[in-house]
Protein backbone atom coordinates (compact mmCIF):
# COMPACT_ATOMS: atom_id res chain seq x y z
CA UNK A 1 0.00 0.00 0.00
CA UNK A 2 1.40 3.47 -0.64
CA UNK A 3 2.34 5.32 2.21
CA UNK A 4 0.17 7.92 4.20
CA UNK A 5 1.02 11.64 3.66
CA UNK A 6 2.15 13.25 6.74
CA UNK A 7 1.77 17.01 6.31
CA UNK A 8 4.47 18.94 5.30
CA UNK A 9 5.37 16.38 3.19
CA UNK A 10 4.74 16.03 -0.17
CA UNK A 11 2.27 13.00 -1.49
CA UNK A 12 4.74 9.58 -1.56
CA UNK A 13 3.27 7.15 -4.26
CA UNK A 14 5.48 4.26 -3.74
CA UNK A 15 5.35 1.75 -1.60
CA UNK A 16 7.52 1.12 1.77
CA UNK A 17 8.91 -2.10 0.70
CA UNK A 18 11.46 -2.27 -2.02
CA UNK A 19 12.58 -6.06 -3.21
CA UNK A 20 16.49 -5.55 -3.30
CA UNK A 21 17.48 -6.37 -6.89
CA UNK A 22 15.01 -8.26 -7.87
CA UNK A 23 14.18 -10.98 -4.99
CA UNK A 24 17.68 -10.51 -3.09
CA UNK A 25 19.45 -13.51 -2.69
CA UNK A 26 17.01 -15.79 -3.69
CA UNK A 27 17.33 -16.19 -7.29
CA UNK A 28 20.48 -14.51 -9.74
CA UNK A 29 20.32 -10.60 -8.76
CA UNK A 30 19.26 -7.57 -11.52
CA UNK A 31 18.00 -10.53 -14.02
CA UNK A 32 14.05 -10.87 -14.51
CA UNK A 33 13.70 -14.29 -13.28
CA UNK A 34 14.85 -12.56 -9.50
CA UNK A 35 11.61 -9.65 -10.55
CA UNK A 36 9.42 -12.38 -11.01
CA UNK A 37 10.40 -14.43 -7.92
CA UNK A 38 10.12 -11.38 -5.80
CA UNK A 39 6.43 -10.51 -7.27
CA UNK A 40 5.44 -14.26 -6.53
CA UNK A 41 6.31 -13.45 -3.01
CA UNK A 42 3.73 -10.39 -3.23
CA UNK A 43 6.30 -7.42 -3.22
CA UNK A 44 4.71 -4.41 -5.84
CA UNK A 45 8.98 -2.47 -5.66
CA UNK A 46 11.60 -3.54 -6.57
CA UNK A 47 15.35 -1.99 -6.64
CA UNK A 48 17.56 -2.23 -9.60
CA UNK A 49 20.81 -1.27 -11.18
CA UNK A 50 21.41 0.24 -14.74
CA UNK A 51 24.79 0.83 -16.49
CA UNK A 52 25.51 1.86 -19.81
CA UNK A 53 26.79 -0.38 -22.65
CA UNK A 54 29.41 0.75 -24.74
CA UNK A 55 27.70 1.50 -27.39
CA UNK A 56 24.76 3.16 -25.29
CA UNK A 57 22.37 0.11 -24.04
CA UNK A 58 20.74 0.81 -20.62
CA UNK A 59 21.22 -2.92 -19.01
CA UNK A 60 21.20 -4.40 -15.49
CA UNK A 61 24.24 -4.90 -13.44
CA UNK A 62 25.54 -3.85 -10.02
CA UNK A 63 29.15 -4.54 -10.32
CA UNK A 64 31.49 -2.57 -12.89
CA UNK A 65 33.05 -6.35 -13.69
CA UNK A 66 31.41 -8.83 -15.00
CA UNK A 67 33.18 -12.13 -13.03
CA UNK A 68 30.64 -12.19 -9.92
CA UNK A 69 27.52 -12.59 -11.14
CA UNK A 70 27.78 -13.64 -15.14
CA UNK A 71 30.50 -16.23 -17.10
CA UNK A 72 31.82 -12.90 -18.69
CA UNK A 73 35.33 -11.10 -17.92
CA UNK A 74 36.19 -7.68 -17.34
CA UNK A 75 34.61 -4.35 -17.26
CA UNK A 76 30.83 -4.70 -18.47
CA UNK A 77 30.85 -0.83 -19.69
CA UNK A 78 33.78 -1.59 -22.11
CA UNK A 79 31.24 -4.49 -24.08
CA UNK A 80 28.93 -3.86 -26.77
CA UNK A 81 25.70 -4.78 -25.97
CA UNK A 82 25.47 -7.35 -28.21
CA UNK A 83 28.30 -9.39 -26.19
CA UNK A 84 26.64 -8.78 -22.94
CA UNK A 85 23.61 -10.46 -24.47
CA UNK A 86 25.29 -13.48 -24.99
CA UNK A 87 26.09 -13.84 -20.95
CA UNK A 88 24.85 -16.10 -18.84
CA UNK A 89 23.91 -13.98 -15.84
CA UNK A 90 22.27 -16.94 -14.12
CA UNK A 91 24.54 -19.94 -13.21
CA UNK A 92 26.81 -18.32 -10.79
CA UNK A 93 23.97 -18.33 -8.47
CA UNK A 94 22.27 -21.81 -9.12
CA UNK A 95 21.45 -25.11 -11.66
CA UNK A 96 18.06 -23.61 -11.98
CA UNK A 97 18.76 -20.49 -13.36
CA UNK A 98 21.37 -21.65 -15.63
CA UNK A 99 21.40 -19.23 -19.51
CA UNK A 100 19.60 -16.61 -17.61
CA UNK A 101 20.63 -13.39 -19.67
CA UNK A 102 21.30 -10.07 -18.48
CA UNK A 103 18.51 -8.26 -19.21
CA UNK A 104 17.90 -4.17 -20.10
CA UNK A 105 16.28 -1.77 -18.39
CA UNK A 106 13.73 -1.64 -21.38
CA UNK A 107 12.50 -5.28 -20.55
CA UNK A 108 12.29 -4.79 -16.94
CA UNK A 109 10.52 -1.78 -17.56
CA UNK A 110 7.99 -2.91 -19.88
CA UNK A 111 7.67 -5.96 -17.70
CA UNK A 112 6.86 -3.68 -14.17
CA UNK A 113 4.34 -1.32 -16.45
CA UNK A 114 2.37 -4.00 -17.74
CA UNK A 115 1.83 -5.96 -14.24
CA UNK A 116 1.48 -1.95 -12.25
CA UNK A 117 4.61 -2.75 -10.20
CA UNK A 118 6.65 0.34 -8.61
CA UNK A 119 10.01 0.72 -10.00
CA UNK A 120 14.01 2.11 -7.96
CA UNK A 121 16.61 1.98 -10.69
CA UNK A 122 20.09 2.93 -9.21
CA UNK A 123 22.18 4.56 -11.69
CA UNK A 124 25.53 2.71 -11.52
CA UNK A 125 27.85 4.41 -13.95
CA UNK A 126 31.03 2.50 -14.81
CA UNK A 127 33.81 4.70 -13.57
CA UNK A 128 34.42 7.49 -15.16
CA UNK A 129 30.62 7.70 -17.04
CA UNK A 130 28.85 9.28 -14.19
CA UNK A 131 27.38 11.85 -16.57
CA UNK A 132 26.54 9.83 -19.55
CA UNK A 133 24.68 7.39 -17.88
CA UNK A 134 22.64 9.70 -15.82
CA UNK A 135 21.53 11.18 -18.79
CA UNK A 136 20.89 7.99 -20.19
CA UNK A 137 19.00 6.37 -17.10
CA UNK A 138 16.91 9.56 -17.17
CA UNK A 139 16.22 9.99 -20.78
CA UNK A 140 15.25 6.23 -21.43
CA UNK A 141 12.84 6.33 -18.21
CA UNK A 142 11.10 9.31 -19.08
CA UNK A 143 10.58 7.82 -22.34
CA UNK A 144 9.34 4.53 -21.38
CA UNK A 145 6.78 5.82 -18.48
CA UNK A 146 5.72 8.73 -20.35
CA UNK A 147 1.63 8.66 -19.52
CA UNK A 148 2.30 6.46 -16.68
CA UNK A 149 0.47 7.49 -13.23
CA UNK A 150 3.96 6.81 -10.69
CA UNK A 151 7.46 7.18 -12.47
CA UNK A 152 10.40 5.45 -11.34
CA UNK A 153 12.67 7.09 -8.50
CA UNK A 154 16.08 7.55 -9.82
CA UNK A 155 18.69 6.94 -7.13
CA UNK A 156 22.65 7.01 -7.41
CA UNK A 157 26.33 7.50 -4.99
CA UNK A 158 27.01 9.58 -7.96
CA UNK A 159 25.65 13.49 -7.57
CA UNK A 160 27.33 13.78 -10.87
CA UNK A 161 24.74 10.66 -12.43
CA UNK A 162 21.80 12.43 -10.52
CA UNK A 163 22.64 16.20 -11.97
CA UNK A 164 22.66 14.61 -15.31
CA UNK A 165 19.52 12.90 -14.78
CA UNK A 166 18.29 16.12 -13.44
CA UNK A 167 19.21 18.33 -16.62
CA UNK A 168 17.45 15.46 -18.75
CA UNK A 169 14.19 14.74 -17.28
CA UNK A 170 13.38 16.88 -14.28
CA UNK A 171 10.37 15.60 -13.81
CA UNK A 172 11.68 12.30 -12.38
CA UNK A 173 11.87 11.85 -8.62
CA UNK A 174 15.68 11.44 -7.40
CA UNK A 175 17.32 10.14 -4.36
CA UNK A 176 20.50 10.64 -3.24
CA UNK A 177 22.35 7.45 -1.82
CA UNK A 178 24.43 7.43 0.91
CA UNK A 179 26.91 5.05 2.96
CA UNK A 180 28.03 7.74 5.62
CA UNK A 181 26.29 11.17 7.02
CA UNK A 182 29.47 13.27 5.35
CA UNK A 183 29.67 16.85 6.35
CA UNK A 184 26.58 18.64 4.38
CA UNK A 185 24.97 15.32 3.14
CA UNK A 186 21.65 16.92 3.62
CA UNK A 187 22.26 20.49 1.47
CA UNK A 188 23.83 18.05 -1.31
CA UNK A 189 20.61 15.99 -1.60
CA UNK A 190 18.42 19.43 -1.57
CA UNK A 191 20.97 20.81 -4.40
CA UNK A 192 19.97 18.15 -6.34
CA UNK A 193 16.41 18.11 -5.83
CA UNK A 194 16.15 15.04 -4.72
CA UNK A 195 12.71 13.75 -3.21
CA UNK A 196 14.41 11.01 -1.26
CA UNK A 197 17.80 10.12 1.10
CA UNK A 198 18.80 6.58 0.60
CA UNK A 199 21.40 5.54 3.29
CA UNK A 200 22.40 2.64 5.44
CA UNK A 201 20.08 1.82 7.98
CA UNK A 202 22.09 2.24 11.00
CA UNK A 203 22.96 6.08 10.05
CA UNK A 204 19.30 6.93 10.49
CA UNK A 205 18.49 8.30 14.16
CA UNK A 206 15.51 10.52 15.39
CA UNK A 207 17.15 13.79 14.59
CA UNK A 208 18.18 12.91 11.13
CA UNK A 209 14.47 11.71 10.08
CA UNK A 210 13.31 14.63 11.46
CA UNK A 211 15.15 16.31 9.56
CA UNK A 212 15.23 14.90 5.70
CA UNK A 213 11.23 15.14 6.70
CA UNK A 214 11.69 18.87 7.41
CA UNK A 215 13.22 19.34 4.15
CA UNK A 216 10.44 17.59 2.53
CA UNK A 217 12.38 14.47 1.71
CA UNK A 218 11.82 11.08 2.12
CA UNK A 219 13.73 8.52 4.48
CA UNK A 220 14.92 5.47 3.11
CA UNK A 221 16.83 2.47 4.16
CA UNK A 222 19.14 -0.11 2.44
CA UNK A 223 19.84 -3.08 2.94
CA UNK A 224 17.16 -4.46 5.73
CA UNK A 225 17.36 -8.04 6.28
CA UNK A 226 16.69 -8.51 9.90
CA UNK A 227 13.24 -7.60 11.85
CA UNK A 228 14.42 -5.67 14.75
CA UNK A 229 16.10 -3.71 12.51
CA UNK A 230 12.95 -3.21 10.13
CA UNK A 231 11.04 -2.91 13.50
CA UNK A 232 13.75 -0.16 14.65
CA UNK A 233 13.16 2.29 11.45
CA UNK A 234 9.47 1.65 11.10
CA UNK A 235 9.74 3.03 14.76
CA UNK A 236 11.48 5.86 13.75
CA UNK A 237 8.51 6.69 10.91
CA UNK A 238 11.10 6.06 8.11
CA UNK A 239 9.39 5.86 4.62
CA UNK A 240 11.29 2.99 2.87
CA UNK A 241 12.91 -0.40 3.64
CA UNK A 242 14.79 -2.12 1.00
CA UNK A 243 15.50 -6.13 1.74
CA UNK A 244 16.89 -9.14 0.33
CA UNK A 245 14.45 -10.96 2.42
CA UNK A 246 11.69 -11.20 0.11
CA UNK A 247 10.36 -14.28 1.85
CA UNK A 248 10.86 -13.17 5.67
CA UNK A 249 8.90 -9.45 5.91
CA UNK A 250 5.42 -9.06 4.31
CA UNK A 251 5.65 -5.94 1.79
CA UNK A 252 2.07 -5.09 2.62
CA UNK A 253 2.88 -4.30 6.26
Amino acid sequence: MPMPDNSPLPPWPYPRWIAHRGAGKLAPENTLAAFRLGASHGWRMFECDAKLSRDGVVFLLHDATLERTSNGQGVAGDLPWGALAQLDAGAWHSRQYAGEPLPTLEQLARWCIANHYHLNIEIKPSPGTEQATGRAVAELAARLWQGQPVPPLLTSFKPQALAAARQAAAQLPRGLLLDQLHEGWLDAALALDCQAVVCHYGLWNPANVQAVHQAGMRAISYTVNDEWAAQWLLDLGTDGIISDRVELFSPAG
